[in-house]
């Protein structure tokens, strides 16, 4: 199919109606975030539990990367994405009936089995449709309206456990989820060609294995959760660190990420309007600097100011320069292989969510280790880590572009 270079509102109804589905995906964990405290309460378990239930969500978004990529390079793409929303749609529904913390646990494990289509499927529905600096700025405009969600989700949150039980917060998300049901099905393209012979599991392997041997796509899938880790864990540790420990109300909980994710939303904005203008990956050398000044008055504020607010300034920054790299780096890493953008985007995905499980444990670990001190030093660290591996898929990638041999878009075999 002819790709896509031009943005108008005929051509950005299915990123729009995706984007919708991944925001209903994005506000299942955002939403109920403040409501975990009440959550335990009414099934009789500790606190630790608040950041485990974020865990389950993220391993269910792991669970079936691997398969649900190289189905739709096989069946097609619109299949796999409207199941898979579906899916999606009974698993939210699925926790009117949940009567324990296990069976929660295990409801937000299925649920987070929809991050798997986003990634897998939807994402790499957008790279093969769009010309290259089209996806990047579509890409970058859905990262924005996905991150409403965490910017409205724990205030919408908190505003809706005081009204209703919690349960109905997941009424709302499969209703969200409905009506981008109805977008897809109407907007989606195909981008593949289906094939009837049956998924060949030793060709998946073959492929997988190719992938994950390319040096230069492993350094940009790990870049990627690096980069988003710090965000995550906050997500996640926020609501032990301002509501448990820090004493404050739900709502004050809710409007203390606003900062935070203006700023990722900022990031992204500046990505999207100036993609034309700057050099692909001009602006990942730029966010090196907000992201060390955020890493720096985190340090500060923990060490010497011992308050939480100097963490959310520092995450605040942090995340301004994770909305100016995040979208180029994922075209760099899916443009890596030659192997189909359905197994690659899972690959990435894959990476994901283990290195976001992985990240949300060390955070809950040290902060119970060291407090304030040990979330801001587990930030340095991956912010460390992420400037060393970006380093060279970024001038790999830009030297590439300039030789005109390095972006490889590959076909669903």
């Amino acid at each position: 199919m002819k790709k896509i270079s031009t943005l108008n509102r005929s051509t950005l109804m299915f990123p729009l109606a995706l984007v919708l589905f991944e925001f209903s995906v994005y506000i299942a964990n955002d939403m109920i975030q403040p409501g975990m405290i009440v959550v335990t309460k009414e099934f009789g378990a500790s606190a630790t539990w608040m950041a485990s239930a974020m865990t389950a969500f993220l391993l269910g978004g792991a669970l079936f990367q691997w398969l649900f990529g190289p189905l739709s390079d096989r069946i097609g793409r619109r299949p796999v994405m409207l199941g898979g929303t579906v899916f999606f749609i009974l698993a939210c529904l699925a926790t009117l009936f949940s009567n324990s913390i296990e069976s929660f646990i295990v409801l937000r494990v299925v649920q987070g089995i929809g991050l798997c289509f986003i990634s897998s499927v939807g994402y790499a529905v957008v790279q093969e449709a769009f010309e290259e600096k089209a996806a990047v700025k579509v890409t970058a405009l859905m990262a924005n309206v996905a991150l409403i969600a965490p910017l409205i989700g724990p205030v919408a949150g908190a505003f809706m456990i005081e009204m209703w039980p919690w349960r109905m917060v997941f009424v709302f998300i499969a209703a969200v989820s409905s009506v981008a049901l109805i977008g897809l099905v109407m907007h989606m393209p195909e981008t593949v060609l289906q094939r009837k012979e049956k998924l060949p599991l030793m060709q998946i392997w073959h492929d997988y294995r190719e992938v994950f041997c390319n040096r230069y796509f492993l350094k940009g899938a790990l870049s990627i959760p690096l980069l988003a880790v710090p965000l995550i864990g906050w997500i996640a540790m926020s609501p032990l660190i301002l509501v448990s420990d820090g004493h404050l109300s739900v709502i004050d909980y809710g409007l203390w990420q606003i900062p935070v994710f203006a700023c990722l939303i900022a990031g992204n904005l500046i990505l999207a309007t100036q993609a034309d203008r700057w050099r692909l990956g001009t602006s990942v050398k730029y966010a090196l600097y907000p992201i060390a000044a955020g890493i720096v008055v985190m340090m500060v504020g923990s060490v010497i100011f011992k308050t939480p607010y100097f963490l959310v300034l520092g995450i605040s920054l942090v995340s301004f320069g994770e909305g100016l790299s995040v979208a180029v780096l994922v075209r760099f890493t899916l443009t890596e292989s030659a192997i189909s953008k359905g197994t690659v985007a899972a690959a990435m995905g894959m990476v994901s969510m283990l290195m976001y499980g992985i990240g949300i444990e060390l955070y809950k670990l040290l902060y119970a280790f060291a407090g304030m001190i040990g979330f801001a030093l587990m930030s340095a660290v991956v912010a460390l880590l992420y400037w060393r591996l970006s380093r060279d898929v970024v001038q790999r990638a830009m030297a590439a572009r300039v030789t005109g041999h390095g972006v490889k878009q590959g076909s669903a075999r």
